[in-house]
């Protein structure tokens, strides 16, 4: 019944602000997308505001002014009601605003999921209403029936809850701060409640449009909610007074406020009107010539925000307002505003100075007016906010993938993806792969879209508006998409082989782009895993770059001791279409091999096998975490590539407890010795690699220096042991 009750509230500030037609379009749009998600283009911005209140002024000055004051200060914002917010969301935002959000389940879960992917989550306040010590103290609450007060009361310790599982708080006064200060650990950023730009523009035309009867004086007094009658209560003597000496006094009463039996003699004086939409306000103030704002002095009314002086200043009215909270820090008395102390005689001398002195009233208005154009306005005022938030921001890096799919090159990335999440980045993966590429797909397998662990994004369904500290090509094919994004402090290239030879001669573009893209002349900082590949940037290309070496998780790779015996299981790793994996070159060793001795075991991550390859058992597209089981089930890997720059199937190998034939390479001379963890062969001699295969089943002791040696070099290429530096190239 709430969400039915908040929906009907929220969809009733929409129809005031944006009109049926405009929230017409929305819900249709919103109904469409609701059923076809797949159709809607999404936007990777900076800050998602989440409003969990649904009376229109608040949500105004807390969430569309903010948002605007960002807008201008550079960042990227988008908004959401509170029970619209899903889980999904997470990925497509750096930071999260959540303002006067009761808790539920789903932010519950929702703020939990932000901090594992180090995604900064803030609360915005307005009002005391986190804490029944607060709220217990105003008249209205404690007038309630016990009913309405344990819903109202549930509803401040639901606040309550969401405020202490943020990081950081905003908020509008310097009573609020010191108050908000004992239920975070975070910082509490007094950003205060300003004018937006149409604020301004509709006060500007309500000045140009006004027009007043010089036989009157009316004084305004604008209620925001019905807590304001014990506020109202306080300038009733001096009101009674005024009428009495000043036949020329009218008062206007806006908004929700019950008129006490008082003021019946002058009735025939008093202008009411109900609750003003907030473009209306502007009009109906402009008519006024002073303003009240008297509060009780509680600790409630001491939090609570200068706007009644902000809107009477806008339209050049001055306003007397008690002096407590932030109009006691705001105003500077007799110059833009005056300031009483809650007594019948102040609150009497005050209206009556104003009354009598048009002069004073006109002088006091333009420093009120000048004071709120330039210090009051969301496009003047945002740094502060702006600040704050990209100060407690965590550092964000976007991986761009040229596909989700398993490879060798995408599982690296996810390492160091891995890495930087749990040293505190934010970290996003984006998947550059094509349409045209899906389609494909979908014809012979069910493309992997999620990563579990991490934030997905793709670039073919998702705008990329929010700025990232760094973003790294991971492929050639992805370099021009990371040059292309505009928000982007660092471009990083992370090489991971030399993808010109993917092509063979004659295939055209891909080939020359491949190798173009070692040629950078935009700034592009380059990284690599292989010494191998810092050399020929170097040498051949003239680029400096960063290296770190690839490493393993042995946990992955469970240590299974072999006994040689028996039926000798072969592994052999590699995609059959790809040249310069060289994988038939493998599958020609094994023709020569005894099939009553060796069984033949095949990996590959996307290919299918070809008609003549011998092949027992075949695995494909397996899970990265799974595949260190097929490399313990195995005795012996044939690694045949001609061109790798890290090869991980022989360290893979080596740490569950097996050896390894290789033909040596670029990418695995780093780590590998002949002789020592592994039999080299030379490339194209199948002969040299059937005599290896069989050399390692004959020579027990040969093979187990192979195994001891190879468990130590496993032992030295553990990630753990890589972390900092990964860290330290990101920099």
């Amino acid at each position: 019944m709430r969400k039915v009750n908040n929906l009907v509230k929220k969809s009733t500030v929409i129809i005031k602000d944006d009109g049926l037609v405009r929230f017409t379009k929305r819900t249709a749009k919103y109904l469409y997308y609701r059923k076809f998600p797949d159709k809607r283009k999404m936007e990777y911005k900076d800050i998602l505001f989440i409003n969990g209140c649904t009376l229109p002024h608040p949500e105004r000055y807390r969430v569309a002014h903010q948002m605007e004051q960002l807008m201008s200060q550079g960042l990227t914002v988008e908004s959401i009601f509170y029970d619209r917010l899903s889980l999904d969301q997470l990925k497509y935002y750096r930071g999260f605003v959540f303002f006067r959000c009761p808790i539920t389940d789903t932010i519950r879960e929702f703020i939990k999921q932000a901090h594992y992917f180090n995604k900064t989550c803030f609360f915005d306040i307005d009002d005391l209403v986190i804490d029944q010590k607060y709220t217990d103290s105003i008249k209205y609450v404690q007038q309630m029936s016990v009913d309405d007060k344990q819903l109202y009361d549930d509803g401040v310790n639901r606040m309550r809850e969401t405020l202490e599982l943020c990081d950081h708080v905003v908020t509008t006064t310097t009573q609020l701060q010191e108050e908000l200060q004992h239920y975070t650990k975070g910082e509490v950023l007094i950003n205060r409640n300003v004018a937006s730009d149409e604020m301004i523009k509709l006060s500007n035309l309500a000045l140009e449009a006004v027009s007043k009867d010089n036989n009157k004086i009316i004084v305004g007094y604008f209620s925001g909610s019905i807590t304001h009658n014990e506020d109202f209560d306080l300038v009733i003597p001096s009101l009674i007074k005024i009428f009495e000496k000043y036949p020329q006094i009218y008062l206007k009463i806006a908004g929700i406020l019950d008129v006490p039996d008082a003021l019946d003699p002058y009735k025939e004086r008093l202008i009411t009107s109900g609750f003003v939409d907030w473009r209306e306000l502007p009009a109906v103030m402009a008519e006024c010539d002073i303003v009240l704002a008297p509060l009780v002095d509680t600790i409630f009314n001491r939090a609570k925000s200068e706007n009644k002086w902000v809107e009477a200043a806008l339209v050049k009215i001055p306003t007397i307002a008690s002096n407590i909270g932030a109009f006691a820090e705001k105003i500077q008395n007799n110059e833009t505003g005056i300031l009483v102390n809650n007594t019948d005689t102040e609150w009497f001398k005050a209206l009556d100075l104003l009354v009598s002195d048009s002069a004073l009233r006109g002088k006091l208005a333009d420093k009120a007016h000048e004071e709120i154009i330039h210090n009051y306005s969301t496009v003047y005022t945002g740094y502060n906010l702006a600040s704050f938030i990209r100060k407690h921001l965590a550092r964000n890096i976007g991986f761009v993938l040229p596909s989700t799919d398993i490879s060798g090159g995408v599982i690296v990335a996810l390492k160091h993806a891995d890495v930087l999440r749990r040293h505190g980045w934010d970290v996003t993966l984006i998947d550059a792969v094509s349409k045209h590429a899906l389609k494909i797909a979908k014809k012979t397998y069910s493309y992997r879209y999620e990563l579990p662990g991490f934030n997905v994004v793709a670039t073919h369904k998702t705008k990329m508006k929010a700025f990232f500290d760094t973003q790294v090509a991971t492929l050639w094919s992805t370099v021009e998409l990371v040059k292309k994004q505009p928000n982007v402090r660092s471009r990083l290239y992370f090489v991971q082989n030399f993808e010109t030879d993917f092509y063979i001669p004659g295939t055209g573009e891909p080939r020359f782009l491949a190798n173009a893209s070692y040629c950078d002349q935009s700034g592009i900082r380059y990284i690599t895993m292989s010494l191998w590949c810092q050399k020929w940037l170097k040498d051949v290309f003239h680029k400096e770059s960063e290296y770190v070496s690839n490493g393993i998780d042995l946990e992955l790779y469970p240590y299974r001791k072999r006994d040689f015996t028996g039926k000798i299981k072969i592994l052999i790793e590699g995609d059959s279409k790809s040249e310069y994996k060289n994988t038939d070159e493998a599958f020609r060793i094994v023709e020569r091999l005894d099939p009553d001795k060796f069984e033949i075991l095949y990996l590959s991550y996307r290919k299918e096998p070809k008609d003549w390859y011998r092949v027992d058992r075949f695995y494909n597209r397996i899970a990265p975490e799974k595949v260190g089981e097929v490399y313990a089930s195995c005795d012996i890997l044939i690694k045949t590539s001609i061109v790798e720059s890290f090869s991980y199937p022989p360290l893979e190998m080596m740490a569950t407890g097996g050896v390894s034939v290789v033909v040596p390479n670029g990418g695995n001379v780093e780590y590998l010795k002949d002789d020592y963890n592994c039999l080299f062969y030379r490339q194209g001699d199948i002969d040299a690699g059937v005599a290896a295969v069989e050399k390692l089943l004959n020579d027990k002791k040969l093979r187990d220096k192979i195994i001891k040696n190879g468990q130590k070099t496993a032992q030295a290429y553990q990630w753990s042991k890589l972390e900092q530096r990964i860290v330290d190239i990101y920099k």
